[in-house]
This record gives structure tokens, C-alpha cells and sequence, in this order.
């Protein structure tokens, strides 16, 4: 029997890319047998879009300005992420929620990783909220993308210990070196089942 080939995958990030890189450098060490097809960002200025540059895969920005249309900016976007023909979409720190028009499209096949726990200390400020509620234990959630914040079917998690002492930066950087693995892990799950 032939071998699949590997997913077609596009990555939508905010900043400065290093779970990207972390895809990246799995895929050019022959760990992860993916094709990273685009890069888009909501920001021109995002130093993931110089990662994406350095490793020869296309780029595309998509800014949503105060006051746009919502609406027509998550039809563009879906718009220009079906331009490349994705398997799979990554979202890798894409600070941006999708719409109904996106979902339509990729909602199946969209992933997105959080740090924490899920469905525990859902949002924006989750390492910050897990300090300030004295949890012992979080960790890091990679899920299926819905219409919710952070309320997707989950794909995988992993716990991350708070030592005492911990910052939020402390506590941030450690559950992103498990971020990384873990997503480079769900992306390699879906190359071999083809589902999430």
C-alpha cells in the first residue's frame, strides 16, 4: 500500500512564531512528515512571518483594523487560507477568533493549543489566572477549534507542575516547551489517521 502523502498544513500566528518554529524544524528534521504550504498572520510586523520567509514557505498577512467588518474579514480569511488547499489548519498563537464562515470551512481541521488545563481556565490570561487561583498542577491543551473561547473537542493534554516561586513568565516558558512537543505531536497524529 502506497504512504499518504503528507498534509497540507497552514499556520495562522500573531507573533513571534516559536511554535512554528518548533513545526518547522520537526518537519526539516524528518520527525514530521508535513508540508507547511502558508503562514498568515493577522500582523504585518510578526517575526513568525521572517520564520516562515527563512524556511521558503509562503506568507500572507490578514489584518482586521478597528472598526472593519468582522464578518468580511473571516470570509478573506477563510478565502485565503482554502487558496493553498490545507489539510490542516494550525493555529499557533493566532490571536484572532475566527468566525462562522471560517468554521464552515475548517472547523473540523482547525487545532489550536492553550495553556492550561482546558476546560479549566479558559481565555486570554491563563497562566496569569492559574497563578492567581493556586492551582498545584496545570499544564497545556491541544483542541479542535469551535464557535466557543477555548471550549473545543480536546486532542491531547498534558500537565505541567507550578513550583513554588513560579512567575507568570516562569510558569509560561515551561508549558511552552510541552506546547511545542505537543503540537508537533497532534500534527504527526493527524499525517498518520488523517482525523483529529
Amino acid at each position: 500500500m502506497p504512504k499518504p502523502r503528507p498534509p497540507r498544513v497552514v499556520v495562522l500566528l500573531s507573533g513571534s512564531g516559536t511554535l512554528l518554529q518548533a513545526v518547522l524544524d520537526a518537519v526539516a528534521a524528518g520527525i514530521l512528515d508535513a508540508e507547511i504550504v502558508a503562514v498568515g498572520s493577522d500582523r504585518a510586523g510578526a517575526y513568525g512571518l521572517e520564520r516562515a520567509r527563512a524556511a521558503g514557505v509562503p506568507t500572507f498577512v490578514h489584518p482586521l483594523g478597528k472598526g472593519d467588518d468582522r464578518v468580511a474579514w473571516d470570509v478573506g480569511l477563510a478565502d485565503l487560507v482554502d487558496s493553498y488547499h490545507p489539510d490542516l489548519v494550525v493555529s499557533a498563537g493566532f490571536m484572532k477568533l475566527v468566525g462562522a464562515a471560517f468554521l464552515a470551512r475548517f472547523g473540523d481541521r482547525f487545532i489550536n493549543t492553550h495553556p492550561a488545563l482546558l476546560p479549566a481556565f479558559p481565555g486570554a490570561h491563563a497562566v496569569r489566572d492559574t497563578l492567581a487561583y493556586g492551582v498545584k498542577v496545570t499544564g497545556c491543551t491541544v483542541f479542535v477549534v469551535d464557535a466557543g473561547i477555548d471550549t473545543g473537542r480536546i486532542v491531547a493534554q498534558e500537565p505541567v507542575a507550578v513550583e513554588p516561586g513560579d512567575t507568570e513568565d516562569s510558569l509560561h516558558e515551561r508549558i511552552k516547551v510541552v506546547e511545542r512537543r505537543m503540537l508537533v505531536g497532534a500534527i504527526d497524529r493527524f499525517a498518520t489517521e488523517r482525523k483529529l
